[in-house]
């Protein structure tokens, strides 16, 4: 696993730079009479303020950045780079009160069981086959593996639409779509899998930089 705190304080061509090992799972270095390949397999975790002061779209908290400056820092991060990561979640602040809360809720164990469980229904998917996870799925596994029905097709559309998003962030959804379905073991990709993915996808925005 790589970690990259403070994403946008990386220089562009930096970042632009892991676009190929983000997509094709491989780091090629050329040099004038060769070129080499090694495997680089990772999962990649980044996460980053809102804006330079920290406080766009806080709640209770104004933020004072001048204007223009917040799409400015936005725009450190490519829309390219954004395609490729699967899953963009705005984490907001907590209340007091929904932290001192008691209430129930899944214990570390029993989602560590949904996991394990969900990892060995995509090995026995993909068994026989170069691939292990859904994550790795190509154009052809997706075809065959993530069919979704008439109102699958309609909530994608209109996500795709009012979203402005990619052919690659619409592949992603799916890969993501199944990822949760196998969660609730569910043979099928149902329409709140797709909703719930395509709610993952919070920085991929018509306007963003490319």
């Amino acid at each position: 696993m790589l970690f990259l705190d403070e994403l946008p304080e990386f220089k562009r061509q930096v970042l632009e730079v892991l676009r190929q090992p983000l997509e094709d799972r491989v780091v090629t270095i050329s040099r004038a009479r060769f070129s080499v390949e090694y495997p680089a397999s990772f999962m990649l975790v980044a996460a980053m303020n809102p804006c330079p002061c920290g406080y766009y779209n806080h709640p209770d908290k104004d933020c004072v950045c001048a204007p223009g400056v917040v799409q400015k820092y936005l725009n450190k991060v490519s829309g390219p780079l954004l395609d490729r990561i699967d899953i963009h979640i705005e984490v907001t602040p907590v209340p007091f009160s929904e932290l001192s809360a008691e209430r129930p809720s899944e214990k570390s164990a029993v989602m560590r069981e949904r996991v394990i469980a969900a990892r060995q229904v995509q090995q026995d998917r993909y068994a026989g086959k170069k691939i292990h996870c859904n994550a790795q799925m190509g154009s052809k596994e997706l075809r065959e593996i993530c069919r979704i029905d008439a109102a699958g097709k309609a909530l994608l559309e209109k996500a795709m639409e009012r979203l402005g998003l990619s052919a690659r962030a619409y592949d992603r959804i799916l890969k993501v779509a199944r990822t949760i379905a196998d969660m609730a073991a569910s043979p099928d990709i149902r329409t709140e899998h797709l909703a719930e993915a395509i709610q993952y996808r919070s920085l991929d925005r018509e306007g963003w930089a490319g």
